[in-house]
């Protein structure tokens, strides 16, 4: 288990990216509340897995377990897998000025394959436990391949190299 914490290295800011597999091998991908996208988003990529930062002295694993509860309600998981190496993403430089108020550059993030232990009706996307503003409108298990082309463009490569590390949980 990684035991980098918070880091702003190279203007990127720290987060944790989590890819929640049902026990058929399909993914979670929750579909993004189109009004919290920044300007320059593109619509028709709505569809991604959850993430989010990692707080000041947490440690990556800790921080995916709580945006996986803030974002979809899940708590029920088991680890699988840590990806290798952090990846990287910039931010396309219109959106750049408009996002964390130009404090970085795009985002590095650590990614975990967590297998879900719960019953769908665990999920909640619209209304999570802990009072947080929901980040999806709705959700859906899709098949790991499908991913890339589903995540807005400039992440395309991130998702990726997380579908090739984590492939062989896949469903056949």
């Amino acid at each position: 288990m990684s035991n980098i914490g918070y880091s702003d290295t190279n203007n990127y800011r720290p987060c944790v990216g989590i890819m929640l597999l049902n026990k058929q091998g399909l993914v979670f991908v929750g579909q993004r509340k189109a009004k919290r996208l920044a300007e320059g988003f593109t619509n028709g990529h709505l569809w991604q897995m959850p993430q989010g930062g990692i707080d000041p002295g947490e440690m990556p694993y800790k921080a995916a377990l709580r945006e996986l509860a803030e974002e979809t309600n899940v708590t029920s998981v088991s680890l699988l897998a840590e990806a290798p190496e952090w990846y990287s993403y910039d931010l396309p430089v219109d959106v750049t000025k408009k996002s964390w108020r130009g404090r970085y550059l795009g985002q590095r993030q650590k990614w975990f394959a967590l297998r879900f232990e719960g019953d769908d009706s665990e999920i909640n996307v619209t209304a999570p436990a802990g009072g947080f503003r929901p980040e999806f409108e709705t959700w859906r298990w899709e098949r790991m391949e499908n991913l890339p082309n589903l995540i807005i463009p400039f992440k395309r490569p991130v998702y990726e190299n997380v579908v090739r590390v984590f492939s062989k949980f896949a469903a056949a």
